[in-house]
């Protein structure tokens, strides 16, 4: 082991700095002895320092680059591609979401519909299945790919054993002047809830609105670019292009985009313990042949295929309270938003059946607004109410009260009573135990 520069040595070095000339050197021999001792001083010194710093640099190769497993060897005519490989490293941040749940409804789940609206076939809406099941779960990647690009991945386990690709996309970094551009498959930045992994709701089922309007969640495949403005006030806008594989939209076999989002927020801080974000998005999608469950007048169940475009424009506003700008103890939030869809196209109604097309022009709009308050460290209570108003007399309803136990930042169990009037004359009295568990690194969530 190589041992600092010894006091003693030291001191005598700025000793003889700080002396006067004459004092040491009462003739031309003796500069000369006493140059030599300084020389050989600041080599030596000079020499330490540098094996210091290559002992350092080793330690921190061996840190960031643990030994791996011995890697047989190549023929020559490999060896170029087999170094580059050796070379490359894949260390990514990896977080998984484990959720399950119990519910327990007054109606049967596996008859559940929105009266006056029609579901796309295969619709996940409505409280899931009876008793126990593992819910969602998300299995995250994420990694920067060099100063410019950052990847994500998100895998959803369904409760079936389904497995199907959430979000995969890279984004630029550092494009300049407040523009981020992303591309391939993500949450579309409609309104404030459908960007948000299940995992973030403040209760265990996305809004009526949602379910109706927007099949749950919009996600696309294509591209999408925002501008963050240079202002003290947060101004975001953006702009998605797309496949339109989602619904309201459907997959088809189309060179151009079938999928069209224009997005604007803004929002800024009302002193330290106020907050607020509001923003209006527009969509507009592409269908053709797309399957629609509905019942006929004898209530019969039924299948329609709709072709055309769907507009659907969305309003969100949310405002937080945290006393003193820290929630740690205790905060307040309160959302809503209003979403609006119009279709226009023609309809088949009653595939295999009548087989009967007209033309087809409809509108649909609803609500929901919400307050979630944590009450002290660790537990929340939070409660929703909502409504739909399609063209039929009936207006769908429900409400929703919520308590929450947060043991940390990783865990959480919910309780959650429904009374859901989605369908005309059958109230659903609904009872949810649920619980979420994060492992490994998780990103920072946003506002």
């Amino acid at each position: 082991m190589i041992k600092p520069l010894p006091a003693s040595l030291a001191l005598a070095f700025v000793y003889a700095m700080g002396q006067p000339l004459a004092a040491r050197a009462d003739s031309a021999a003796d500069i000369a002895t006493l140059r030599a001792e300084m020389n050989s001083l600041r080599i030596a010194y000079e020499a330490r320092m540098q094996a210091l710093e290559q002992r350092l640099q080793a330690a921190e190769k061996a840190t960031a680059a643990p030994p791996g497993p011995a890697v047989p060897t190549l023929p020559a005519a490999a060896m170029a591609p087999a170094a580059a490989a050796a070379n490359s490293s894949f260390n990514p941040a990896l977080s998984l979401i484990v959720s399950g749940l119990y519910a327990r409804t007054s109606q049967d789940p596996s008859r559940y519909r929105i009266t006056g609206v029609a579901l796309p076939v295969g619709a996940e809406a409505g409280p899931g299945t009876r008793g126990f099941s593992l819910a969602e779960t998300e299995l995250g990647l994420s990694a920067s790919i060099d100063p410019w690009w950052r990847g994500v991945a998100s895998i959803a386990l369904h409760p079936d054993d389904r497995v199907s690709v959430e979000e995969a996309y890279v984004q630029t970094t550092a494009l300049g002047a407040g523009l981020t551009l992303k591309a391939g498959r993500f949450f579309s930045g409609l309104g404030y809830l459908n960007a948000q992994h299940a995992h973030r709701w403040d209760f265990v089922d996305n809004p009526l609105a949602y379910q109706a309007m927007l099949g749950t969640q919009f996600g696309d495949d294509g591209v999408q670019l925002t501008w963050l403005a240079p202002t003290d006030q947060f101004i975001q806008l953006g702009m998605e292009l797309g496949r339109g594989r989602s619904f309201p939209g459907s997959d088809g076999s189309r060179n151009g985009a079938g999928m069209l989002a224009l997005t604007a927020h803004t929002g800024a801080d009302l002193g330290i313990s106020h907050s607020w974000r509001a923003g209006l998005s527009v969509l507009n999608a592409k269908a053709s042949d797309q399957a629609l469950a509905d019942v006929d007048a004898l209530g019969n169940g039924i299948t329609n295929a709709f072709s055309g475009r769907t507009r659907v424009w969305v309003a969100d506003a949310v405002w937080k309270w945290a006393p003193n700008g820290n929630a740690t103890r205790t905060n307040f939030k309160l959302q809503g938003e209003w979403l609006r869809s119009t279709r226009s196209g023609s309809l088949v109604q009653d595939l295999g059946g009548l087989n009967l097309a007209a033309p087809n022009r409809a509108s649909l709009s609803g609500w929901y607004v919400q307050g979630v308050y944590q009450f002290m460290p660790a537990w929340r209570v939070g409660l929703r109410t909502e409504r739909l108003r399609p063209g039929d007399a009936y207006r769908p309803a429900k409400h929703s009260l919520m308590l929450d136990f947060n043991a940390s930042e990783f865990s959480r169990l919910r309780l959650q009573l429904a009374q859901d009037h989605s369908r005309a004359g059958a109230a659903d009295r609904q009872v949810f135990l649920q619980y979420q568990m994060s492992l490994g690194a998780h990103g920072a969530h946003g506002y």
